[in-house]
């Protein structure tokens, strides 16, 4: 497919999203990536909060953090570029240890991976001996080394469920945990808000899930009022929550799932309109695939981190074979038996 073959794919498929002098500009970068990419021996996956104009022209896979784990566990090539953040490419690496793993930007971090360290989880391992640790895939590899098993917003529950022990520590987004807890019936304790200056007898206290003060600064800004006001505009809207949202913004949503689930339901339902509480590009992307449905765009942020993925930072990463992800191999095993876990429980 040549250069201008792809813009008027782009036109056709992005043309009521992305402005047509940016098509063109982004139809040579992703000619130039698709021709590196077959060179380089690389496959790309694309999470699903890329920018439309990436996300649609040049990963060989899309989807969320567990499928394109699933991905990057079986290619066969010798390149995986990530076209997501730090941890999902570690979580890449940890998985292909013999492929040379790319994250197209310097850091794209992530405030959920930053908001805790492997440190902590020790010392929560400590205070709570013996309990298992379910940690949340948005954290960087020694995290995960120091857990028991990963999971998804998409499979966290039945994760949860699957341990069948009377208390679980899981780590470190607030809200997915508060989420999870509801879903599963269980009483949730964050031992950061106990007052420090005091010391708390956990014996006595009933709970059955421990978690953590962590939170995603995308999904952070979405509140109840969002929803009452789009349904003031808008009283048959359809409104889908992320679970890293707060659990009353869940609660008042229509459907609350993962990204995966969010772009299913959307395909499988018929309503007047749609609104996500999510992170604004993935919006922009469930809107492309589906030109029929009404897509309000009220209450959209941009993730920064992912935002530092673009095209022209992934063209660099393949022709100058930049940003090399490496985890060291002691923390990679640990790591890996968590991935992994995770992946099997699906």
């Amino acid at each position: 497919m040549s250069a201008k073959q792809l813009f008027e794919d782009m036109k056709k498929n992005l043309g009521k999203i992305v402005p047509e002098a940016e098509l063109k500009y982004k139809a040579e970068l992703a000619y130039e990536i698709i021709e590196l990419k077959h060179e380089k021996n690389a496959v790309i996956l694309g999470h699903n909060y890329m920018e439309p104009a990436l996300y649609y022209t040049i990963p060989d896979f899309r989807g969320d953090s567990l499928e394109l784990a699933r991905q990057a566990a079986k290619t066969d090539k010798d390149v995986i570029v990530f076209c997501g953040v730090r941890f999902m490419a570690e979580t890449a690496k940890i998985l292909s240890p013999d492929k040379t793993v790319l994250l197209p930007a310097k850091k794209a971090g992530c405030s959920l991976a930053d908001s805790i360290s492997a440190s902590d989880v020790r010392e929560l391992k400590k205070k709570f001996p013996g309990v298992p640790v379910v940690t949340y895939v948005n954290t960087y590899a020694d995290v995960k080394a120091e857990s028991d098993v990963c999971c998804t917003s998409g499979n966290a529950a039945e994760v949860v469920n699957s341990l069948k022990t009377d208390k679980i520590i899981f780590l470190p987004d607030q809200y997915l945990a508060a989420n999870v807890a509801r879903e599963t019936g269980k009483h949730i304790i964050y031992p950061t808000r106990f007052p420090k200056s005091k010391t708390i007898d956990l014996t006595n206290l009933e709970y059955q899930m421990i978690g953590w003060e962590g939170k995603c600064e995308v999904h952070e800004e979405f509140n109840v009022k969002d929803i009452e006001n789009t349904r003031k505009q808008f009283p048959d809207v359809v409104i889908l929550a992320h679970p890293e949202c707060k659990p009353e913004v869940c609660a008042a949503a229509d459907f609350s799932g993962s990204t995966s689930a969010m772009v299913r339901y959307v395909q499988e339902t018929k309503a007047p309109h749609y609104l996500l509480l999510t992170e604004c590009s993935m919006g922009d992307n469930i809107a492309a695939s589906n030109p029929d449905k009404d897509m309000l765009r009220l209450c959209s942020v941009r993730c920064p981190h992912m935002n530092e993925i673009s095209l022209e930072e992934t063209r660099d990463a393949l022709k100058n074979m930049q940003y090399v992800i490496e985890v060291p191999e002691e923390t990679r095993i640990k790591a890996y038996s968590a991935v992994q876990r995770m992946i099997e429980i699906g």
